[in-house]
């Protein structure tokens, strides 16, 4: 990082320097894009989130608002809070946007009904009317096992909750992946025609320990704050003068139709015990020391740090590049200049 963090000073903020980090990925993205790239300017999602506000911001600052597309791709179970923010976002910047519902697209791919069919099978009556999410839970008797939940609603508002059968998890998983890259191919069609490039909006705990989808939102030509702490993200959110109640907002999933944290979905613990947890881990901080900083118990760090590095083993596969027989023969700029 470009500034020490306090983490035993100030172990909930991780403070930076917004200033000067604003900056250096500003001119970062200008070399990576303009030189790097020759691509004219950005495209990317806007969610209404936290993450994707403060990329848009630094884009802007980067290439200006001319050069900057954002884009609204909600579906049928996005929360319509998600599109009223997005625009105000573009709003403040001053961005061109487009709207493309994704929802015929997800339809003719059987999205929704491939889902519906694995909901059926823990829940049969699940049918129109009906809502759904996924939650993450701690297994009974163990103070470190994660398990899976489904979460549904009845029309009459009555919710009934069970653990999925694996096969049952990743069926519905892979349902809800396709909206990701669906979205990704709609962000890479506009860029393609603009000559521009893709903005990837993760930030640090989200791309270190695998929350999102390959070749989905995982897809980008540049990730411009994976590098920082979710509590980094919202001190460039501050000092860019980004919008307050996206700044308040909780961050969500906007994947399923029932109302979901992230937190709730796949991490399980708040995001600013995560940071921390993570900056322990990363740089030798007893789990002793953390403890009182963040409210928790010495063997419950000892679990978070686990479940950290249990979730960098288990979503290895969503880093990896395309994997070949042989190397590429020569990079681009000797058979270029040959």
């Amino acid at each position: 990082m470009n500034a020490p963090l306090r983490i035993l000073s100030d172990p909930l903020s991780l403070q930076i320097d917004a200033a000067h980090e604003i900056e250096r990925i500003s001119s970062t993205l200008r070399a990576q894009v303009l030189k790097h790239l020759r691509r004219k300017g950005v495209v990317l999602g806007l969610s209404g989130g936290i993450d994707s506000t403060v990329v848009a911001a630094l884009c802007v600052r980067a290439f200006g608002p001319g050069n900057v597309l954002g884009i609204y791709m909600p579906e049928q179970d996005s929360d319509p809070e998600s599109l009223r923010l997005g625009r105000q976002v573009a709003d403040w910047l001053g961005i061109q946007t487009v709207l493309e519902d994704i929802s015929p697209m997800l339809l003719g791919a059987g999205c929704y009904r491939r889902r519906d069919d694995f909901i059926r099978r823990v829940f049969p009556d699940y049918g129109p009317g009906w809502k759904n999410k996924v939650v993450l839970r701690k297994a009974k008797g163990t103070s470190g096992y994660n398990v899976f939940n489904l979460v549904v609603r009845g029309p009459h508002g009555e919710d009934k909750e069970a653990r999925m059968p694996l096969d049952v998890y990743l069926g519905i998983v892979a349902t809800t992946n396709m909206k990701q890259r669906t979205r990704k191919q709609i962000e890479y069609f506009h860029a393609d025609r603009l000559q521009y490039a893709v903005a990837g909006t993760p930030n640090r705990l989200e791309y270190d320990q695998g929350f999102f989808v390959k070749n989905g939102d995982g897809a980008a030509d540049v990730k411009p704050i994976a590098h920082l702490y979710k509590s980094q993200v919202y001190q460039l959110a501050a000092h860019l003068g980004a919008p307050e109640e996206i700044c308040t907002r909780p961050p969500t999933t906007d994947t399923y139709s029932l109302a979901q944290t992230q937190e709730e979905f796949f991490f399980g613990i708040s995001l600013k015990t995560l940071d921390v947890c993570m900056y322990a881990l990363d740089h030798g901080v007893p789990a002793e020391t953390v403890a009182p900083a963040v409210g928790l118990t010495t063997d419950q760090v000892l679990d978070v740090f686990r479940d950290i590095a249990g979730r960098r083993r288990s979503t290895r596969y969503l880093h990896e590049q395309p994997m070949l027989v042989e190397p590429r023969v020569a990079p681009v700029a000797d058979a270029t200049s040959a």
